[in-house]
């Protein structure tokens, strides 16, 4: 059997993002696996574009990386008590696509934010945008980093025992709903 496939989308674009961070934390905890990280630089969706242009070309690569995958993981951080515009101009531009490339794939949640709940409200934000699209979206254990600019070291490494402990155990899920949806 090949490898498992696995991407990963962080909500936030900038490079030193402590979600990039925890959504590549997540895919070294998850284990073997051919990891795609997501680009969801779009252009803002906009009817006319799509009227006139059709679908741009990075948003039906990101479609199909979606429907190839095994299993996806979501970082998002919490930008005003929600998830970041960019992460929900690529789910509204994904749900133009043909097809639902979401449907029954095992989806992960994580989040890492400045404030003391981690990115709570966005998770929850998030699970509301992606249930339409009928993925499975993994209950928990909940992976929220809070004040997220203190765990990390060096090495972009996690740090916070508490976080790592729930990250491995959410990963193992992860990776046993992905290779029993494969079976």
């Amino acid at each position: 059997m090949s490898e498992l496939k696995l991407l990963t989308i962080s909500g936030s674009l900038r490079a030193a993002s402590t979600n990039r961070k925890l959504a590549a934390e997540a895919a070294r905890r998850f284990g073997p696996a051919e990891v795609t990280i997501a680009d969801i630089v779009f252009p803002v969706y906009d009817g006319d574009i799509e009227d006139g242009e059709g679908i741009p070309v990075p948003v039906q690569l990101l479609a199909d990386q979606i429907a190839e995958a095994d299993a996806v993981v979501i970082s998002t951080p919490e930008y005003n008590k929600g998830i970041s515009g960019v992460l929900k101009n690529a789910l509204d531009w994904i749900s133009r696509t043909e097809g639902n490339p979401w449907r029954d794939k095992p989806v992960a949640l994580i989040s890492s934010a400045a404030g003391r709940a981690g990115g709570e409200r966005s998770q929850n934000m998030a699970r509301l945008c992606l249930n339409p699209f009928r993925p499975y979206l993994l209950p928990g254990p909940e992976v929220m980093v809070g004040n997220t600019s203190q765990h990390w070291d060096d090495e972009d490494r996690l740090t916070d025992e508490r976080a790592i402990k729930l990250l491995d155990e959410l990963m193992t899920l992860l990776r046993e709903a992905a290779q029993s949806r494969r079976a």
